[in-house]
C-alpha cells in the first residue's frame, strides 16, 4: 500500500520535470591546453637526435678500453669443491621410529648437520632426563652437529614439559603428578 503512494509521488509531473532538466543549458567543457608544437614532430626530432651519429663521443668510446677478472673466481671454484663434497658427506641413521613413518620411505643415512624428527626427539628427551650424560658437547659429537646450534636448541626447546597448574577451588579435580 505504501509503495503504491510513493510512486505515485515519485512519477508526478515526470514528463515536466525531464524536459525542464533535458532543456537546461548544457556545461562547457574545459579548454585544452595550449601545445607549443604538435608531440609528432617532437618524437621525431628526439628520434633524429638518437640516429645521429656523434663523432666526439665515438672516438671517446674507443679510447676506452675495460680489462676485466674476477678476483673472486680462484675463491669460488675452490669453494665448490668442499660444498659437493659436504653434500656427499652423511653420517648412518642413529634413531629412527618403528615402521614407515607416514608412509614415506625409510632414511639410512642424513647429511651431517641435520637431524632426523626422531634423532631430534631422542637427543632432546635424553638430555632433560639425563643434562649430566647427555651434555650439549656430547650430543653435538653424536650426532655431527655445530655445538652453538646445539646449545641454542637445549636451551629454547624444551619437549615433553607438562605443567599442571593447581585448581583455585579445592573442590575443583586435579591431575595427580606421578
Amino acid at each position: 500500500m505504501g509503495a503504491r503512494v510513493t510512486r505515485v509521488f515519485r512519477n508526478f509531473n515526470l514528463e515536466n520535470r525531464a524536459l525542464r532538466e533535458i532543456s537546461k543549458e548544457k556545461p562547457k567543457a574545459a579548454p585544452r591546453h595550449a601545445a607549443s608544437e604538435p608531440p609528432a614532430a617532437a618524437s621525431s626530432e628526439a628520434a633524429h637526435a638518437v640516429n645521429q651519429r656523434n663523432d666526439p663521443l665515438l672516438s671517446h668510446l674507443r679510447s676506452v678500453f675495460v680489462e676485466s677478472t674476477d678476483p673472486e673466481a680462484s675463491a669460488t671454484e675452490a669453494s665448490k669443491q668442499p660444498a659437493t663434497s659436504e653434500k656427499a658427506e652423511r653420517r648412518p641413521l642413529r634413531v629412527s621410529f618403528p615402521g614407515s613413518t607416514f608412509g614415506l620411505a625409510e632414511l639410512t643415512d642424513v647429511p651431517k648437520g641435520k637431524l632426523t624428527i626422531a634423532e631430534a626427539v631422542k637427543a632432546l628427551g635424553s638430555h632433560q632426563h639425563q643434562p649430566q650424560t647427555w651434555t650439549p658437547e656430547k650430543i653435538a659429537q653424536e650426532f655431527s652437529l655445530e655445538l652453538k646450534d646445539v646449545k641454542a636448541v637445549v636451551e629454547f626447546f624444551v619437549p615433553f614439559k607438562v605443567e599442571i597448574i593447581p585448581p583455585k577451588n579445592r573442590t575443583a579435580k586435579q591431575i595427580k603428578a606421578s
